[in-house]
């Protein structure tokens, strides 16, 4: 059931393009290939540890503690639209 201007169904379907963006986003996100025994971004040593548990990992745990807090500032798309932005 549908309101106001939209057609029925409209907003199941901005419910699945916002599942399918976040696991798109996800799945963009996964390290992929060999680990590397140095991290990219500061050329900090990785451990061995790290290494192993995390597959095709390019970041020291600095890093990528930097890199998770400068990605949760930026969510990604919010598909809902104010009632005044739909009146123009």
């Amino acid at each position: 059931m549908a309101g106001g201007w939209s057609r029925d169904g409209a907003v199941q379907e901005q419910i699945d393009a916002s599942v399918e963006d976040a696991v798109q986003r996800a799945r963009s996100q996964l390290n992929q290939g060999t680990s590397l025994s140095e991290c990219e971004a500061c050329d900090a040593s990785i451990p061995l540890a790290r290494q192993r548990a995390v597959a095709g990992v390019r970041l020291c745990i600095s890093c990528q503690n930097h890199q998770d807090q400068q990605q949760k500032a930026h969510p990604g798309f919010n598909r809902s639209a104010s009632k005044d932005s739909q009146l123009r």
